[in-house]
């Protein structure tokens, strides 16, 4: 079977909308993909800053900014149609949301981005929240990739994901792990536009600062960390705790973006000691998302990684930037099939669950 499936993302580092155009390929339980188109609509000030503060509204004003959030979304997937020629080719459109509150031990999440309004305004089946029933089944509700990392990118031991939060998956014989480790681009950002960018362009702000031996304890000491998996971090608190902790200590921006870095892989290793490989042999770890273009934190990473045996690998550009949306379309093709698509060995669930709400267009 083949589908065409549109996959979303909005990640917590806030730099834009996902969208990639994707064909999924099932034979005999085997899954390939092609990405057709992908890009990254950033997001303009005034989303970016809805966004951000949602979790301060109102109920009211909640749910008016999930119905416009979904319109908006549909808008820029029509847009995303029309520039590369798209129609009459997308069999259904699969929308992860932007996630807002996050609170698996209270039975409950919540991404902003209505599947009814998407719907809506691009015509064609949306298939959405695609954490709910592993939540309601007693699971973290995340991470939810590792379905895709099995099923599209078989021969790794490990994969780590560097978006707004880093997590990590890993094999273990035929079970997998995965949990969120802690807080990366979206810690880095902010210290970044401290000095006026966007973010530090291939980690070299970082690279010429001095990392800080108090700060880096008092992060490596957070509770989180002690914590076993399955285990998941909602998008505040990088902002809310980290951030205002390493804004506690007088140091150069370098500085603390030297710092943080070194925190992000000395946190990836103990996650990977955490799960370990059956053996001893050479292991492959693939890296995804913005920050496998950081190129000083993947060196680092590197160097830290070498006595586990472990090789870093970085695929090529559209995968690294987009796996996470092209994850989403695979999660939606499953829906669509009815088969489970977010494993309770990663998530603590009761057992596997088919997640995701189906939503009409015209058709």
């Amino acid at each position: 079977m083949v589908y065409n499936v549109i996959g979303l993302m909005s990640g917590s580092s806030l730099d834009g909308l996902d969208i990639a155009f994707v064909e999924l390929s099932e034979v005999r339980g085997q899954w390939t993909y092609i990405i057709h188109a992908a890009e990254c609509t950033a997001y303009e000030t005034e989303w970016k800053e809805n966004l951000r503060d949602a979790v301060t509204l109102n109920a009211r004003d909640y749910h008016l900014l999930h119905t416009a959030y979904g319109h908006y979304v549909g808008r820029r997937v029509k847009d995303f149609i029309q520039r590369h020629h798209l129609e009459h080719r997308v069999h259904f459109i699969a929308s992860h949301g932007h996630t807002t509150f996050h609170m698996p031990e209270r039975g409950t999440t919540a991404q902003l981005g209505d599947g009814a309004a998407i719907a809506a305004v691009t015509g064609l089946p949306v298939i959405s929240d695609l954490r709910a029933m592993d939540v309601a089944l007693g699971g973290q509700g995340a991470p939810i990739v590792p379905i895709g990392e099995k099923l599209l990118f078989p021969g790794y031991t490990y994969w780590l994901n560097l978006g707004g939060i880093a997590n990590l998956s890993a094999k273990a014989g035929d079970v997998y792990r995965a949990f969120d480790v802690c807080p990366a681009n979206r810690v880095l950002d902010a210290l970044a536009a401290a000095l006026g960018k966007p973010y530090d362009e291939d980690g070299a702000l970082a690279a010429g600062g001095v990392t800080d031996a108090a700060l880096l304890e008092a992060l490596n000491n957070q509770p989180y960390y002690q914590q076993r998996f399955p285990k998941s971090l909602a998008n505040d608190f990088g902002a809310d705790v980290i951030i205002p902790l390493i804004g506690q200590y007088k140091l150069s921006v370098q500085g603390k973006l030297r710092t943080y870095t070194e925190h992000i892989v000395q946190q990836v290793k103990l996650a990977v000691e955490a799960v370990p490989a059956d053996s001893d042999e050479e292991r492959k770890l693939l890296v995804t998302g913005g920050g496998a273009f950081n190129k000083f934190l993947i060196r680092q990473l590197q160097t830290i990684l070498a006595p586990l045996h472990i090789t870093v690998v970085v695929p090529d550009a559209e995968t690294a930037a987009y796996k996470e949306a092209l994850v989403m379309a695979l999660i939606g093709a499953l829906r669509w099939r009815q088969q489970p698509n977010v494993l309770s060995s990663v998530t603590g669930a009761t057992r596997d669950s088919v997640n995701g709400a189906l939503w009409l267009g015209e058709g």
